[in-house]
Protein backbone atom coordinates (compact mmCIF):
# COMPACT_ATOMS: atom_id res chain seq x y z
CA UNK A 1 0.00 0.00 0.00
CA UNK A 2 3.24 2.34 0.75
CA UNK A 3 4.64 1.67 -2.79
CA UNK A 4 1.23 2.59 -4.35
CA UNK A 5 1.00 5.78 -2.16
CA UNK A 6 4.65 6.56 -3.52
CA UNK A 7 4.33 5.73 -6.90
CA UNK A 8 0.68 7.89 -7.44
CA UNK A 9 2.41 10.74 -5.70
CA UNK A 10 5.41 10.54 -7.33
CA UNK A 11 3.27 10.41 -11.25
CA UNK A 12 1.09 13.25 -10.12
CA UNK A 13 4.22 15.41 -9.38
CA UNK A 14 5.50 14.12 -12.99
CA UNK A 15 2.38 15.09 -14.76
CA UNK A 16 2.19 18.58 -12.73
CA UNK A 17 5.65 19.37 -13.55
CA UNK A 18 4.65 18.62 -17.27
CA UNK A 19 2.10 20.66 -17.09
CA UNK A 20 4.17 23.20 -15.63
CA UNK A 21 6.76 23.14 -17.93
CA UNK A 22 4.17 22.96 -21.07
CA UNK A 23 2.24 26.15 -20.05
CA UNK A 24 5.58 28.09 -19.56
CA UNK A 25 7.09 26.85 -23.10
CA UNK A 26 3.18 28.23 -24.05
CA UNK A 27 3.90 31.26 -22.51
CA UNK A 28 7.34 32.34 -23.98
CA UNK A 29 6.04 30.87 -27.60
CA UNK A 30 3.34 33.24 -27.42
CA UNK A 31 5.63 36.37 -26.38
CA UNK A 32 8.02 35.13 -29.75
CA UNK A 33 4.58 35.69 -31.20
CA UNK A 34 3.26 39.07 -29.99
CA UNK A 35 6.55 40.07 -30.44
CA UNK A 36 6.66 39.19 -34.45
CA UNK A 37 3.42 41.19 -34.53
CA UNK A 38 4.23 43.92 -32.83
CA UNK A 39 7.48 44.17 -35.04
CA UNK A 40 4.64 43.60 -38.14
CA UNK A 41 2.57 46.64 -37.32
CA UNK A 42 5.84 49.03 -36.85
CA UNK A 43 6.70 47.68 -40.03
CA UNK A 44 3.27 48.83 -41.38
CA UNK A 45 3.75 52.24 -40.20
CA UNK A 46 6.72 52.98 -41.77
CA UNK A 47 5.85 51.30 -45.04
CA UNK A 48 2.61 54.00 -44.77
CA UNK A 49 5.07 56.85 -44.06
CA UNK A 50 7.47 55.35 -46.73
CA UNK A 51 4.84 55.74 -49.28
CA UNK A 52 3.57 59.34 -48.21
CA UNK A 53 7.33 60.09 -49.26
CA UNK A 54 7.33 57.93 -52.24
CA UNK A 55 4.34 60.39 -53.14
CA UNK A 56 5.87 63.61 -52.25
CA UNK A 57 9.21 62.71 -54.97
CA UNK A 58 6.45 61.88 -57.38
CA UNK A 59 5.86 65.72 -58.48
CA UNK A 60 9.93 65.92 -58.89
CA UNK A 61 10.39 62.41 -60.50
CA UNK A 62 7.31 61.34 -62.30
CA UNK A 63 6.64 58.61 -63.82
CA UNK A 64 10.06 56.86 -62.32
CA UNK A 65 8.60 57.39 -58.50
CA UNK A 66 5.46 56.04 -59.84
CA UNK A 67 6.36 53.03 -60.89
CA UNK A 68 8.57 52.55 -57.63
CA UNK A 69 5.46 53.35 -55.92
CA UNK A 70 3.68 50.43 -57.37
CA UNK A 71 6.08 48.30 -57.27
CA UNK A 72 6.84 48.33 -53.14
CA UNK A 73 2.80 48.35 -52.93
CA UNK A 74 2.74 44.85 -54.76
CA UNK A 75 6.20 43.35 -52.81
CA UNK A 76 4.45 44.42 -49.34
CA UNK A 77 3.60 41.65 -47.26
CA UNK A 78 1.43 41.86 -43.96
CA UNK A 79 4.01 40.85 -41.12
CA UNK A 80 1.77 38.48 -38.64
CA UNK A 81 3.22 36.37 -35.48
CA UNK A 82 3.38 33.56 -38.00
CA UNK A 83 6.25 35.33 -40.16
CA UNK A 84 9.05 33.75 -40.70
CA UNK A 85 12.52 36.20 -40.42
CA UNK A 86 13.31 35.75 -43.93
CA UNK A 87 9.90 38.14 -44.44
CA UNK A 88 10.81 40.99 -42.28
CA UNK A 89 14.24 40.34 -44.10
CA UNK A 90 12.47 40.78 -47.54
CA UNK A 91 10.07 43.84 -46.42
CA UNK A 92 13.60 45.25 -45.58
CA UNK A 93 15.26 45.07 -48.77
CA UNK A 94 11.79 46.90 -50.10
CA UNK A 95 12.48 49.39 -47.89
CA UNK A 96 15.87 49.68 -48.38
CA UNK A 97 15.70 49.80 -52.50
CA UNK A 98 13.16 52.52 -52.27
CA UNK A 99 15.05 55.10 -49.71
CA UNK A 100 17.94 54.26 -52.12
CA UNK A 101 15.64 56.09 -54.79
CA UNK A 102 14.23 58.46 -52.46
CA UNK A 103 17.87 59.76 -51.76
CA UNK A 104 19.02 59.60 -55.23
CA UNK A 105 15.83 61.94 -55.88
CA UNK A 106 16.47 64.56 -52.90
CA UNK A 107 20.33 64.93 -54.56
CA UNK A 108 18.81 65.93 -57.93
CA UNK A 109 16.21 68.18 -56.69
CA UNK A 110 17.26 70.11 -53.72
CA UNK A 111 13.66 71.95 -53.48
CA UNK A 112 12.47 68.47 -52.48
CA UNK A 113 15.06 68.47 -49.42
CA UNK A 114 13.70 71.58 -48.13
CA UNK A 115 10.17 70.04 -48.45
CA UNK A 116 8.68 70.63 -45.13
CA UNK A 117 6.39 67.50 -45.62
CA UNK A 118 9.75 65.51 -46.67
CA UNK A 119 11.35 66.44 -43.60
CA UNK A 120 8.19 65.30 -41.48
CA UNK A 121 8.03 62.09 -43.49
CA UNK A 122 11.62 61.50 -43.14
CA UNK A 123 11.14 62.67 -39.27
CA UNK A 124 8.24 59.76 -39.27
CA UNK A 125 10.44 56.76 -41.45
CA UNK A 126 13.49 57.73 -38.88
CA UNK A 127 10.94 56.91 -35.64
CA UNK A 128 9.36 54.11 -37.03
CA UNK A 129 12.65 52.80 -37.70
CA UNK A 130 13.75 53.10 -33.94
CA UNK A 131 10.54 51.34 -32.88
CA UNK A 132 11.70 48.46 -35.29
CA UNK A 133 14.82 48.25 -34.21
CA UNK A 134 13.08 48.00 -30.73
CA UNK A 135 10.72 45.61 -31.50
CA UNK A 136 13.82 43.48 -33.42
CA UNK A 137 15.47 43.37 -29.74
CA UNK A 138 12.48 42.29 -28.08
CA UNK A 139 12.08 39.71 -30.47
CA UNK A 140 15.46 38.30 -30.55
CA UNK A 141 15.13 38.58 -26.78
CA UNK A 142 12.22 36.43 -26.48
CA UNK A 143 13.85 34.09 -28.68
CA UNK A 144 16.86 33.58 -26.53
CA UNK A 145 14.81 33.00 -23.56
CA UNK A 146 12.69 30.29 -25.55
CA UNK A 147 15.52 28.51 -27.41
CA UNK A 148 17.58 28.14 -24.22
CA UNK A 149 14.83 26.60 -21.88
CA UNK A 150 14.04 24.43 -24.97
CA UNK A 151 17.68 23.63 -25.10
CA UNK A 152 17.18 22.66 -20.88
CA UNK A 153 17.46 19.21 -19.36
CA UNK A 154 14.69 17.84 -19.03
CA UNK A 155 12.47 20.20 -19.84
CA UNK A 156 14.00 19.43 -23.82
CA UNK A 157 11.94 16.14 -23.27
CA UNK A 158 8.89 17.96 -22.40
CA UNK A 159 9.46 19.87 -25.59
CA UNK A 160 9.77 17.51 -27.47
CA UNK A 161 6.76 15.49 -26.70
CA UNK A 162 4.76 19.01 -27.09
CA UNK A 163 6.47 20.12 -30.48
CA UNK A 164 8.02 23.11 -29.73
CA UNK A 165 10.88 23.91 -31.70
CA UNK A 166 13.74 26.37 -31.76
CA UNK A 167 13.20 29.82 -33.40
CA UNK A 168 15.49 31.50 -35.54
CA UNK A 169 16.52 35.19 -34.63
CA UNK A 170 16.25 38.44 -36.61
CA UNK A 171 19.81 38.86 -38.11
CA UNK A 172 20.78 42.34 -38.60
CA UNK A 173 21.35 42.84 -41.78
CA UNK A 174 25.03 44.97 -41.72
CA UNK A 175 24.91 46.46 -45.32
CA UNK A 176 21.50 48.54 -44.30
CA UNK A 177 22.90 51.57 -42.68
CA UNK A 178 22.46 55.04 -42.91
CA UNK A 179 21.84 56.01 -46.60
CA UNK A 180 23.87 59.25 -47.13
CA UNK A 181 22.16 62.56 -48.52
CA UNK A 182 18.67 61.77 -47.35
CA UNK A 183 18.91 64.66 -44.81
Amino acid sequence: MEYIIIISAFIAFLVMWIISVRRRLVGMDEKINTAMSQLGMQLSSRFDALTALLNLTKRYAGQESQSLIETVKSRRNTITAASAPEEIFEQESIVSEALCHISMVAKQYPELKADENYARCMSAIDSYENMVHTSRLIYNDSVTRFNRELRMFPTSLVAGMFGFHQRDYLEIVEEKTDIPGMR
